[in-house]
């Protein structure tokens, strides 16, 4: 992919480079042509003449015709193959007829030559094609500098007193590598060893560092802190985390969607107008007593000016630099249509685990049924599973450790199946554990008038006993995302409707629905049943965003009219989504709302311009304005026709986006 990759972006060098030596070769020509032009010499009141100048003006214009104007030539052979006529196949007859007039009246037709017309012709359209093959790879410079994040070597830890230096190619998965402080991370990988903060700025937009530490992962890529860091290697190559987004960015960018067809065909009538109106322009001048020369000349022009390059480039310049700006703010595009059309979404309907909520326990409540102070229960339910794997168990340290309590070493551990666990803190033997744990012990009132209450509210409830008394009530919960709240906020103020679904209880779905302000929601969902909940709404006419992991919603979102997998980190193969996600971040679904309308009003605008202009080029070029004195050359018709193509290609790329929900951004 890699090297796929690299001959994309040779080839783009190759033509911008060839673009430009050909318009200076050709201008360099140009100037002896002009100096030979008769009406160039009229024009200055000069008479250069002398045996065989019409010859020499003849084959330095050859020369011109066939060497500047051969991208022309070529590219229209390729589009009438393709019966796809266009601006090619505009350009190159242009030249095409004003050089073979031309040529004609030096052997002996009797007219005009169009030398100077046809070499200024063919160099401002190798000038245009050369300023507009610089905007196209300005587009999606942004991926050539992803691709150039990656460093090139990496220290690989060949034992623990030998380090060696080796190219990342020459990693394999499973191979220890050393990060030290302040370099880049050449692989995607695991932490085994070490702690530091880590720049992730490329992957998610966010220019916070991120802690990371023994266990976590790290992607090829980012820049490492001032901590040493040894990552075992997980992905290389084409499987890395970047190489896959640029390829999701690069496939997203060169699709087909609605919004391009469109330009496409209206690229083709265009042709088809420029065509049939140059034609007319010749005949119409003809017939109004006009010499063939002055005809002939309006019909080049006609054609040079329709050329339909603007609305080529409208909807792919724009399409270019959205899909790489969204890429860098964490946001991957697989399917363009879907993620254009995401401007229309009425509805949009989250999973709740992992997309929502953080899917992990986290302590909402800690209640003291006795003389023992909250920070004494959680101190000694810490301690009791400190060693303990269990995902409530983690969270019960967790937040011990947030309150920087000192949890105290137990003693004794002893698990019990189905109830909790029992261990020695300080001398007391501390019991941790379900509501089953009750049974051991003398009923409480007050414990199951709290468990009552958090069970209402979706709330797993640990009791803590000691010295056979119930000393306090830890309520725990799948904790809702802090983001969570805003985006539920930001989509309602877009009149979106928003909505839950879950496989979880009732109470569960219930409570988060109600914290976080969601009236539409769904309990007991199973994955496969997703999707009719998604089918459920559409048929009541709404459009649908699914939002979930990309794993169990895998039906859903492929029957949602948006796709979006939250946080696929360093996993982006979500195969059903239209969007990806990086971060675990609701937010970032108001962002893509914001980045489809930002896309389809720039799209309008360079569509608008790059068709617009039209209705008054033609009819100038056509000579409606000749009573006025006013009539446009065929050079400054290709100018003008290359300022429009500038102007849709510097309007594309002056996107400017703020990653704040809430705000669209502005274009500059």
């Amino acid at each position: 992919m890699h090297e796929h990759k690299q001959e994309h972006q040779n080839h783009h060098k190759h033509m911008l480079k060839d673009f430009q030596t050909r318009f200076w070769i050709s201008l360099g020509i140009t100037v002896p042509v002009l100096i030979l032009s008769p009406m160039i010499q009229s024009f200055l009141g000069v008479s250069w003449d002398f045996p065989g100048r019409m010859g020499l003006l003849l084959a330095l214009s050859t020369f011109i015709y066939i060497y500047g104007g051969w991208p022309f030539l070529k590219g229209s052979f390729q589009e009438i193959k393709d019966t796809q006529p266009g601006m090619m196949t505009l350009i190159a007859l242009a030249i095409s007829v004003a050089f073979v007039y031309s040529g004609l009246v030096v052997l002996g037709v009797k007219g005009k030559v169009f030398f100077w017309e046809l070499v200024t012709l063919i160099d401002v359209m190798l000038l245009g094609h050369w300023i507009e093959m610089r905007s196209v790879m300005g587009a999606s410079r942004a991926l050539e500098e992803l691709a150039q994040m990656m460093p090139s070597t990496a220290h690989k830890v060949v034992s623990e007193a030998e380090i060696e230096d080796v190219s990342i190619k020459e990693l394999n998965q499973g191979d220890n590598v050393l990060v030290k402080p302040g370099e880049k991370i050449p692989v995607d990988g695991k932490i085994i060893k070490g702690e530091s903060e880590v720049d992730e700025s490329m992957i998610t937009g966010e220019s916070e560092p991120v802690v990371k530490q023994k266990q976590d992962e790290v992607i090829g890529g980012s820049v490492n802190g001032n901590g040493s860091l040894t990552v075992k290697v997980s992905k290389t190559g084409k499987d890395s985390y970047l190489n896959q987004m640029i390829e999701l960015v690069k496939k997203a960018q060169q699709s087909k969607s609605k919004a391009q067809g469109f330009a496409d065909r209206a690229a083709f009538w265009l042709t088809v107008i420029a065509v049939t109106v140059g034609m007319l322009t010749l005949a119409a001048w003809i017939l109004y007593g006009k010499s063939f020369v002055f005809s002939l000349e309006r019909m080049v022009t006609v054609m040079v000016i329709t050329c339909p390059h603007a609305l080529g480039l409208a909807i792919p310049l724009v399409i270019a630099v959205i899909t790489t700006l969204s890429a860098k703010n964490g946001l991957l595009i697989r399917n363009r249509t879907a993620f254009e059309e995401a401007r229309k979404i009425q509805t949009v309907m989250f999973d709740k685990t992992g997309t929502l909520t953080k899917g992990e326990f986290g302590i909402t409540d800690v209640i003291s049924l006795s003389d023992w102070p909250k920070e004494k229960i959680l101190e000694s339910a810490a301690a009791v599973e400190k060693e303990s794997e269990h995902s409530i168990a983690r969270g019960i340290v967790r937040k011990a450790q947030e309150k920087e309590l000192d949890i105290p070493d137990p003693s004794g551990f002893k698990a019990l199946p189905g109830k909790g666990a029992q261990a020695e803190v300080e001398n007391q033997t501390v019991f941790v554990g379900n509501k089953t744990l009750l049974e051991d012990f003398e009923k409480n009132q007050k414990a199951a008038d709290n468990m009552e209450k958090l069970a209402k509210e979706g709330k797993t409830t640990v009791f803590v006993i000691s010295d056979g008394k119930i000393r306090g009530v830890i309520g725990m919960t799948d904790l809702i995302r802090e983001d969570s709240r805003r985006a539920v906020e930001e989509l309602k103020k877009k009149e979106i409707e928003v909505a839950l679904i879950t496989g979880d209880n009732k109470a569960t779905a219930e409570f988060v629905a109600q914290e976080l302000g969601i009236e539409t929601w769904f309990a007991g969902v199973l994955p496969d049943k997703k999707s009719e909940k998604v089918k459920h709404l559409q048929e009541q006419g709404k459009i649908v965003a699914m939002v979930g992991d990309g794993i169990n919603d895998a039906p859903a979102l492929a029957q949602a009219d948006l796709g979006v997998a939250i946080g696929a980190g360093t996993d982006v193969a979500a195969e059903t989504a239209d969007v990806i996600l990086v971060e675990n971040n609701p937010m970032d679904v108001c962002h893509i709302l914001n980045f489809s309308r930002i896309t389809r009003r720039k799209m309008k605008q360079n569509l608008a311009w790059a068709t617009g202009y039209n209705v008054i080029a033609i009819p100038l070029a056509a000579g409606v304005l000749y009573s006025y004195g006013i009539v446009l050359a065929p050079a400054v018709g290709a100018l003008v026709m290359s300022l429009s193509t500038i102007i849709v290609a510097i309007n594309a790329r002056l996107v400017s986006y703020q990653k704040i929900c809430g705000n669209e951004g502005k274009p500059s």
